[in-house]
């Protein structure tokens, strides 16, 4: 199966703070799969490391209310480019990310509140009938099955 994922979840730096999500539970998943490792954020040019962001409204902000909407789109349309060349059959994303948030993301005020949404790339990619899904509910998924 290949499976395309958010590249901090391998490890890869290129989280705004210039760290990573590395998930060893993942990796050792993984292990017998091809991987397709993806940041839509570097994809769109943003550097490492960069200002956090949110989406507020429907557009992506620095705090400072600077838009940074354009890069994540652009992003975003290079990352789905990149998991259709590769013929990815699932792509597995960080959790409550402006970018690959599937489900939950964080709410625009800059405060650390959650609210129900899916980030420009987990858009794009359900918009594009690939299936996704955030490592948290992929990781309890699996672990619940692992027990079975």
């Amino acid at each position: 199966m290949i499976i395309a994922l958010s590249a901090c979840l391998l490890g890869e730096n290129c989280k705004y703070n210039g760290s990573n999500n590395y998930n060893r539970f993942l990796a050792d998943y993984l292990k017998g799969h091809e991987v397709v490792p993806i940041c839509p954020e570097v994809l769109g040019g943003l550097p490492v490391p960069r200002e956090p962001v949110e989406i507020v409204g429907e557009v992506v902000r620095r705090r400072d209310g600077g838009s940074v909407d354009a890069a994540f789109r652009a992003g975003a349309q290079a990352a789905l480019e990149k998991v259709k060349a590769a013929g990815a059959e699932l792509v597995i994303l960080q959790s409550r990310s402006p970018s690959c948030g599937v489900g939950t993301i964080y709410d625009g005020t800059f405060t650390g509140t959650l609210t129900a949404g899916d980030g420009i790339f987990a858009a794009l990619l359900k918009e594009n009938g690939i299936p996704v899904i955030d490592v948290a509910a992929f990781e309890s998924e699996h672990a619940r099955g692992a027990g079975d």
